[in-house]
């Protein structure tokens, strides 16, 4: 465990990519380079205001560094350490299905790649670290409470075994910050903080389709070669001079990853809220936490996104969808480097397949069945229409599923996951016979799978969570640090570690969702600067 001081930094990447040859701030087009090297904006006042201790270690920086005042200074871009090498890359993307043109890293700042002896090689980055080239009109900055979503559910998501980037620290800046919300002029002052971002790459879908868009081949191509020598090691080895066959190969890894996403997001209910072309990871990775959600009530339709409201684009049920499209754009950034579709169009129909296995593979474990059989797509697919039939909360249903018993009757067995219904004694008589039918069935296979009660329990107790990040608790948690009250803020941090424990002293915190947050703004949907 080093030092702050000590700490390693390699910078392979800023050193094997083209740069461009104009640094500082100044907003423009970026052409013909990979990123452009900017400096944070230093703050008046930084303070630390959380920290993930096990990103620390998996850094190799030793835990005690961040209670060293230098540490905050450091995490909001006021102090740049030896070897950093600050920057700002360039993508574009597809936003609601419209190509957009350049993009890039409008409020994000990478400090540079520090190398760790155990875990290997990490990018940090600076959100809300002030402008880049890529700012177009913003200001580069972030305010707390999009900064206290993005680092609790960073780390919600790891601890929950969703693939993901993940949240170093988090700090105030001492200054305020203009926002409008909803959008709706109404601007208001909000206190200015930064996220210190950990991931191996945040190379996204974006930084290939802006150099396919504007005929850079020479550099796509370099970028392919140097994503797979620092990230997909095993394919440079098969591909170590690149070529087509390497394209394909790197195409139909991030695929599969992607397909496993998609699978897991959809297993914790999770929603993203904007999945833009530049919000896709080239590692399968969770990216870019704002307008996210989590399905309290169980509605294939429902987005967090204010912005996504009336197309309703990024809805739960529409995810492993959009990956699909998302991944036919990457397909068509690659498609210089690779000469013929059949290749690109071989791995893009391999997708559904994939995605289905792996949410198979999912829906077995949540359900306590040791194996997917092909009949259990009936069971299922009722299922997820009776859940949608009547206000019910997926996270405490499927936990409480957990409770039933071989022995248990239809009836009993309904009784058990009754506190996940928001209006139990409303449900209509004919939806409860329809539940004991199907409670009949699922009994009926349990009996079939004979697995004992106590092991088919703790199995879905390790894949259906008894926390999760829901947006009340989230904002709770702001409305007290807002306050200059800490005390709920770490107390929902601490219990995200452990998703998977009863931890009966918080269990209000997996509770229903109370009805003063249903329509209140930060509880039900959020806008894109959330």
């Amino acid at each position: 465990m080093a030092t702050l001081e000590a700490l390693t930094f390699d910078n392979h990447f800023t050193r094997s990519l083209p740069a461009d040859p104009e640094s500082g701030s100044r907003r423009r087009q970026v052409q013909g380079a990979i990123f452009s090297r900017v400096l944070p904006t230093a703050v008046r006042e930084p303070a630390l205001l959380a920290a993930a201790e096990g990103v620390a270690a998996l850094i190799g920086l030793d835990p005690g560094e961040i209670r060293r005042p230098e540490f905050a200074a450091v995490f909001t871009g006021n102090t740049v350490l030896p070897g950093m090498d600050p920057h700002a890359t360039c993508y574009g993307g597809h936003q609601f299905g419209n190509w957009a043109y350049q993009l890039g890293d409008g409020r994000a700042i990478n400090l540079g790649e520090v190398v760790s002896p155990a875990a290997g090689r990490f990018m940090l980055q600076l959100k809300g670290a002030g402008p880049t080239p890529y700012s177009r009109t913003a200001d580069g900055l972030a305010v707390l409470r999009s900064s206290v979503r993005e680092f609790l559910c960073s780390e919600a998501m790891h601890h929950l075994g969703v693939p993901t980037t993940r949240a170093l620290s988090l700090s105030t800046t001492g200054e305020s910050v203009m926002r409008d919300m909803l959008y709706d002029g109404h601007p208001a002052l909000e206190q200015g903080a930064v996220v210190c971002r950990v991931a191996p790459s945040f190379l996204r879908f974006g930084h290939f389709e802006i150099l396919a868009a504007r005929r850079e081949v020479a550099l796509l191509e370099q970028l392919v070669r140097y994503l797979l020598e620092t990230q997909y090691p095993e394919l440079h080895a098969r591909y170590p001079n690149g070529g087509a066959d390497a394209c394909v190969a790197l195409f139909a890894e991030v695929t599969e990853r992607t397909a496993f996403l998609m699978a897991e997001w959809m297993r914790v209910g999770f929603v993203h809220g904007v999945m833009n072309t530049d919000n896709m990871s080239m590692l399968g990775l969770t990216i870019d936490y704002g307008p996210y959600g989590w399905l309290e009530n169980v509605d294939p339709d429902w987005t967090p996104n204010t912005t996504d409201g009336e197309g309703r684009r990024y809805r739960y049920g529409n995810q492993p969808g959009i990956a699909h499209w998302n991944l036919l754009q990457l397909a068509n950034a690659l498609y210089p480097l690779v000469g013929e579709a059949a290749p690109l169009e071989a791995v893009l129909n391999a997708y559904p397949g994939q995605f289905r296995a792996f949410r198979e593979r999912a829906m077995a474990a949540k359900l306590g069945l040791s194996a997917w059989r092909q009949d259990d797509d009936t069971l299922v697919t009722n299922l997820e229409r009776l859940l949608a039939a009547a206000e019910t909360d997926m996270t405490i249903w499927y936990r409480s599923l957990g409770d039933v018993l071989e022995a248990d009757t239809a009836a009993a067995a309904f009784a058990r996951v009754k506190p996940a219904f928001y209006q139990p004694d409303a449900l209509a008589p004919a939806l409860i016979s329809e539940w004991h039918a199907w409670f009949e069935a699922y009994l009926a296979r349990v009996r079939q799978d004979g697995r004992p009660d106590g092991v088919r329990r703790a199995r879905m107790h390790e894949v259906n969570p008894r926390y999760v990040l829901r947006n009340y608790l989230a904002q709770l948690a702001i409305d007290g640090l807002e306050a200059g009250d800490r005390t709920f803020f770490d107390r929902l941090q601490q219990v995200l570690m452990r998703p998977y424990d009863e931890q009966p002293e918080h269990a209000d915190l997996a509770a229903l969702r109370p009805d003063w947050a249903r329509t209140r703004v930060g509880c039900s949907m959020l806008s894109c600067s959330s």
